[in-house]
Order: C-alpha cells, then sequence, then structure tokens
C-alpha cells in the first residue's frame, strides 16, 4: 500500500481522485495521518524501558504492577499493546518451543560453546527501543563479540527490515564480512529479504534460541549502557538531535572507554590492532 501512494502526487494535468482511481485505493489513504502517541503514552514507555533493563523476565502483569507503584493506573490492554509497540517481550521458557514461527528462515544457534578469537570472527545484531522527549526511534546496532567494537549502527522511525539490512551493508563495506553474524528470531531476521542476502554474502547466520536471555548477552550489555550511559541522560526532542548524539556516544565507546570483558582497554585497540 505505501509503494503504490508514493505514486500519488500533486499534478497539475490529473487530480489526486482520478490518480487513486487509477491505482484503485480510497482517497482517504492518501491524506491520512496517523497520530502520534500520547505525551503520558510515551512517559509509560519510557518507565517501562527503563525498568525492562533490569527486569527482563517482567510480563504485563508485572509491568502493570510497576506502573501502579508509581502512582499510575494503566489497564492490561494498554501495557500490552505499548510493550508491543516498543518490541519488549519477558524472558522466560514458553510453551511449545518446537513451534517455531517463520520456520522457513530461521536458522539454528551457533555459538554455544565457541570462542571469539578475532575480529570479524562473529558479529552481533540486535534494535532496542528509544525513547526521546517528543516521540521514539528505534537504534539497530551490530557489535564484533571479540573486541566489543560497534561495527554499524543507525536509527531509524520503523522496524522495517530494510533499515537493519542496510546496516549490515554499510558495516560490512567498512569492515569487511563476518564469518558468522547472530540475531535473535525477530521478524527483521526471519524473513527472505534478510536471509538470502546474507547467505549470499556466504557469511553464517545464527540464532537465539527463543525465549533465552544468554545467547545474544554482549548485546544486551550494549544496550545497557547506551540507555544508562546517554539515552535517559539525554532525552533529545528529534532524530537529528538523537543520531548526532548516539554518533558521539558510539565514538567514545568504540575508541575510549575501557572494558573490564577485554581487560580495560578500548574496543578499537582489540578490533584494529588484531584486524
Amino acid at each position: 500500500m505505501k509503494e503504490v501512494m508514493g505514486y500519488i502526487t500533486e499534478n497539475k494535468n490529473i487530480s489526486v481522485r482520478h490518480q487513486c482511481e487509477l491505482v484503485d485505493i480510497h482517497r482517504s489513504n492518501v491524506y491520512y495521518q496517523t497520530v502520534g502517541e500520547s505525551a503520558e503514552n510515551l512517559h509509560f514507555k519510557r518507565l517501562m524501558d527503563e525498568n525492562y533493563l533490569d527486569h527482563p523476565t517482567y510480563g504485563v502483569l508485572q509491568m502493570q504492577d510497576f506502573l501502579l507503584l508509581l502512582g499510575f493506573l494503566v489497564n492490561v490492554k494498554r501495557v500490552r499493546r505499548l510493550l508491543r509497540k516498543m518490541g519488549l517481550m519477558a524472558i522466560y521458557p514458553k510453551r511449545n518451543l518446537s513451534k517455531l514461527g517463520s520456520a522457513k528462515y530461521i536458522r539454528p544457534y551457533l555459538l554455544r560453546g565457541l570462542k571469539a578469537e578475532r575480529p570479524n570472527q562473529v558479529w552481533a545484531v540486535d534494535i532496542t527501543y528509544i525513547p526521546m522527549a517528543g516521540g521514539f526511534m528505534y537504534l539497530t546496532a551490530i557489535i564484533d563479540l571479540y573486541s566489543r567494537y560497534v561495527v554499524g549502527w543507525d536509527v531509524f522511525n520503523t522496524l522495517a527490515a530494510e533499515n537493519t539490512l542496510e546496516v549490515f551493508k554499510q558495516a560490512v563495506v567498512t569492515h569487511g564480512k563476518p564469518g558468522i553474524i547472530n540475531s535473535d528470531q525477530g521478524s527483521q531476521f526471519t524473513c527472505a529479504l534478510w536471509t538470502e542476502h546474507v547467505e549470499n554474502e556466504e557469511v553464517r547466520i545464527s540464532m537465539d534460541g527463543k525465549g533465552r536471555a544468554i545467547d545474544n548477552i554482549f548485546i544486551e550489555r550494549l544496550w545497557r549502557t547506551v540507555k544508562q550511559d546517554y539515552v535517559y541522560l539525554h532525552p533529545d526532542d528529534n532524530g537529528t538531535i538523537m543520531f548526532k548524539g548516539l554518533k558521539g556516544f558510539f565514538e567514545k565507546y568504540n575508541n575510549k572507554k575501557p572494558h573490564q570483558g577485554i581487560g580495560r582497554i578500548s574496543p578499537v585497540q582489540l578490533y584494529k590492532v588484531a584486524a
């Protein structure tokens, strides 16, 4: 639908009404503007996002209780909708784990027992919700597991699979191909667009098991650092400012911030020297 609507333009020779008739869509679709979240809902999303970092096992009811303790009476349907909008799901063992979603595109988890010993051996990719003062965006990042170096990132206002793939393509252009790239089983990765392109690049795809908190633990730690050290301290009010701020953060993260997990040196020292 969005692709078709992109052909509808203001034209002196043909009216919008007639253009809509030609492509068989209703004229109201052209003029409809989506309504953003209310300030109250954005506040709830920010609170739940921050709480999720410490309590990733919290489901809808526990999040509702969390908000109630803060003095906010929010019904279950509203909490569930906001969590889905943020892409947050409680981590816990689920029933019928053998019944996978898009089984055709799901790949096995390849990192069990594997130790990263060099740069570009294993990358991990993920997407997280980024609250802002007047809205929200989604951050996609790719991290090299050996050095903790962030090889690619970008922010978007949708969860489209094309966005994630573009970050991967740019990372490959800049740093070369990884041997393996690990992700969760989100819709951005369990689709033909992602699997076909990555495998055509002769990169092996690994995917976390459903409901497992530790399979992609390094990038989960990255999200905690990004949010606690930058996002929550700088509630930017538009995407341009958010992008510039995150650019400065990742430059510092890669080049100046010591990491205990790699011997208290910066990721660039391990990634560039060994690469």
